[in-house]
């Protein structure tokens, strides 16, 4: 053996010394109990020895079990000595019960059971219950007690603080909380005994969470049990992948025969536009978008967006103003609320999906009358640049004059126009003010970054549309008069109803301010509880389906 040989051999020895030197050995899978009295000794036993391998194993137990809250876990039964937590004597204790109690229903809070072990302690509860020597079995418990605590603790997160990530507008403070937190929930328990109680009380307080739990559980009792269905990508690349695909989708819906048989043109028109009609949907026989996200907007999808708008819930401050508006972009709608109370819904217009509303959080601090729309830069770059050198007379029919840096108006058939770009654009576009104004007679204003607002608009008419999102992102409002007097109801010496009005009929341009500042949330909420049920609504921006193939995509349908 040459010197570079030994030396390799040396290392790999020292390697394979080292690492069976660090081994913990794997806990047992039985170890039964004659003796009732040893009974707590040895599943203490056995919990400290599944805890050293499960800390040497990133948190496995064995095989088939990982606990998410590894460190936690061991914390607390280091603190008890390595005692149960959930079982005595061969038996669960009362909170043992509740918490699988609590697992088992955990849906009705937009949690998933399976995040909790649930089939695992499904399977030993059975195993206890159905077999005597199971029963004497202390590793068995021991194995049961872990899973119950990292149970607890990971419900106890979801239920804090959610499973979404803190965005841009995220605004609870309980983004930052520690373990010790977390290890205080678990003392109450242990104080109180009140599984339910304890846990309950780690929600949000907010009556459109409480709203949206109620109709959840109506939704949950409507259905019978969630069925995994075939989910369709679109726009495809792989033309014979998808309509592979769709043909199981087809055959789920008792629609096709055959989920494999080769499928003519005709069989294929007819099958799409039977769905089509079943479902309400435009009849073309031919797939489109909106079919496929009717296909794929199965039960368990909308289980999913309900859990992604409880969490949204939890990214929202501890207690919410006592009188705040609310803007909810899925929805198209304003609310107003005073003391938990309703005073003021609107139906409004949102940005389309390529020039979205923002969402963010300010007050409204003033607002105009008759007020005068300057044109962002971008909508001038994207849409009206290319139409003015088009067509200059495109200004007059927008109603857009020219002006300078100055605010001097400039005659636009003066302006060479082929030579402006975006690099070079010496000049602003704005609106005269009139009932021809996009903005309309009325205008709210909040400090954002993204320069929109609230306001009136000279298109009424789109109100009476299903499918709001039509806009270059401000919000536009049908009852801005309501809102106008809201703002100012305790001022009225001031600013009288019926003053407004005027200015308005007289078409007087006056700023109101002085008022109360109103805070305003833009936020995007797909799903809320209305008269004890369940509404859904499109989701206009695709956030939804972002949020479910990041969080919730390789969740087992229960």
């Amino acid at each position: 053996m040459n010197a570079g040989t030994g030396f390799c051999f040396l290392m790999f020895c020292l390697f394979i010394f080292s690492c069976s030197d660090n081994t913990t050995p794997a806990p047992k899978e039985k170890d039964i109990v004659e003796k009732p009295e040893r009974f707590e000794v040895r599943v203490s036993a056995n919990i400290k020895t599944a805890l050293a391998f499960m800390l040497d194993n990133k948190g496995r137990l064995n095989d088939t079990v990982l606990l998410a809250e590894d460190t936690l876990v061991n914390r607390i039964y280091q603190q008890r000595e390595h005692q149960p937590v959930w079982c005595a004597q061969e038996t669960w204790l009362n909170t043992g019960n509740a918490l699988f109690n609590f697992i088992e229903h955990s849906k009705e809070y937009g949690l998933f059971p399976s995040d909790y072990h649930y089939r695992a302690l499904s399977g030993i509860r059975k195993q206890i219950e159905q077999d005597s020597v199971s029963r004497k079995n202390a590793a068995l418990w021991s194995r049961a007690d872990l899973m119950l605590t990292d149970a607890f603790l990971l419900i106890s997160h979801h239920l804090k603080q959610g499973r979404l990530k803190p965005d841009s507008v995220s605004l609870s403070s309980d983004t930052a909380l520690t373990n010790d937190y977390y290890l205080q929930v678990f003392d109450q328990l242990q104080r109180t005994k009140n599984v339910s109680g304890t846990l309950h009380q780690l929600e949000p307080v907010n009556a459109g969470y409480d709203s949206l739990k109620t109709g959840l559980k109506w939704y949950l009792d409507s259905i019978q049990a969630f069925k995994r269905y075939t989910w369709l990508n679109y726009p495809f690349k792989d033309s014979a992948a998808f309509y592979a695909a769709l043909q199981k989708r087809l055959f789920e819906e008792d629609i096709l025969p055959s989920a494999t048989q080769p499928v003519d043109t005709a069989a294929w028109r007819h099958a799409i536009s039977q769905y089509q009609q079943v479902k309400g949907l435009k009849t073309t026989g031919k797939i489109n978008e909106n079919t496929v996200n009717s296909l794929n907007n199965t039960d368990w999808e909308k289980f999913k967006r309900v859990a992604i708008t409880l969490d949204r819930y939890k990214l929202l401050p501890d207690t919410m103003p006592h009188t705040y508006a609310w803007v909810n972009i899925p929805s198209f709608n304003l609310r107003v609320y005073n003391d938990d109370t309703l005073v003021l819904e609107s139906r409004v217009i949102v940005g389309q999906p390529r020039t979205r509303t923002p969402l963010l959080t300010s007050n409204v601090t003033n607002f105009i009358t008759y007020p005068q729309w300057t044109v962002p830069y971008s909508i001038i770059f994207k849409e009206m640049l290319p139409k003015i050198q088009r067509n200059v007379d495109y200004l007059l029919k927008e109603n857009l004059m020219v002006v300078d840096k100055n605010d001097s108006i400039i005659d636009p058939h003066l302006v060479d126009w082929n030579r402006l770009s975006k690099k070079y654009f010496p000049y602003l576009l704005k609106q005269r003010q009139g009932d021809d104004n996009s903005l309309g007679v009325l205008k709210f204003n909040f400090p954002n970054k993204y320069s929109v607002y609230l306001h009136d608009t000279n298109a009424r008419g789109l109100f009476g549309r299903g499918n709001r999102a039509l806009s270059h992102g401000c919000v536009r409002v049908k009852e801005f008069m309501k809102l106008a007097d809201f703002l100012v109801r305790n001022d009225t010496i001031r600013h009288h109803p019926d003053t407004l009005r005027n200015w308005i009929k007289r078409q007087e341009k006056h700023v109101v301010s002085g008022f109360q500042r109103l805070p305003i949330f833009i936020r995007y909420f797909t799903c809320e509880g209305k008269n004890g049920k369940l509404r859904i609504y499109e989701d206009i921006y695709g956030e939804d389906k972002i949020l479910k193939e990041r969080y919730f995509a390789d969740k087992m349908v229960q």
